[in-house]
């Protein structure tokens, strides 16, 4: 996935995992454990490849605010599948 040109800024040790790898089974069981509104965000950007534009208009939420729950969201299922950076 891309990266996002947007005004967000993460901490260099909270780096994202490539989760390209990962199957979809095994990412969509992942997701299920997260909280609800990370959840909602890596369904519909991960498993449904919707734009971020079109999650966060179906979200009501900013762009800037969903890059920061996807991102929290690869995080932790880069943290459960034992995907690293």
């Amino acid at each position: 996935m891309a990266e996002f040109d947007l005004d967000v800024t993460f901490d260099d040790d909270d780096v994202a995992p490539d989760l390209s790898a990962v199957s979809a089974d095994d990412l969509k069981s992942a997701i299920a454990g997260l909280p609800s509104n990370l959840a909602d965000v890596a369904t519909l950007v991960l498993v449904e490849k919707r734009t971020l534009s079109d999650v966060s208009q179906r979200l009501a939420i900013r762009q800037p605010e969903l890059v920061r729950r996807l991102h929290r969201a690869k995080v932790q299922i880069g943290q459960s599948l034992g995907v690293s950076a």
